[in-house]
């Protein structure tokens, strides 16, 4: 969590001198970016998490005994990266691995009791962090934002 008093995560952009390259909308979404995850990195500097151990461990807990292979699809990653972060969490006692019924060759997954406590905590980092990303936004402008981002993504 943020210390009281602490540098912020995000200083200001001075785009003054960058030239032409100020008018590149990827551009602004790659500061956007930054800023985001710096944040996030700071907000969940207790936890030892990455945004994609939180979120293989949120998807596995709200579908037990998903497929790795599953995962990897619905995260948009690779199957080797999917594997070496599932390797990381189950190291660190957070999820366990298991045969899956219908097809014994494919690994299922499901979070150990230290894997739903520790993504307690992370989802309370989670809301601190969204509540900060938020608040730059009227409520209005973030159905906008995220429907202007769904078209690039979707």
């Amino acid at each position: 969590m943020i210390q009281s008093g602490a540098k912020p995560a995000v200083e200001p952009v001075d785009l003054s001198d960058v030239g032409e390259i100020k008018d590149i909308l990827g551009f602004h979404i790659r500061l956007a970016y930054v800023a985001v995850y710096r944040h996030f990195m700071e907000t969940f500097t207790d936890l030892d998490l990455t945004q994609k151990q939180v979120s293989v461990l949120w998807l596995v807990s709200d579908n037990p005994g998903i497929a790795q292979t599953d995962l990897a699809q619905r995260l948009h990653m690779d199957r080797a990266t999917t594997m070496g972060i599932v390797n990381r969490l189950e190291a660190r006692g957070y999820l366990r691995r298991g045969p899956s019924p219908p097809d014994r060759r494919r690994k299922t997954l499901y979070l150990t009791d230290e894997g739903d406590k520790m993504l307690l905590r992370a989802r309370g980092c989670i809301w601190e962090h969204e509540r900060w990303l938020k608040s730059r936004f009227t409520k209005k402008e973030v159905e906008t934002l995220m429907s202007l981002l769904d078209r690039i993504h979707t």
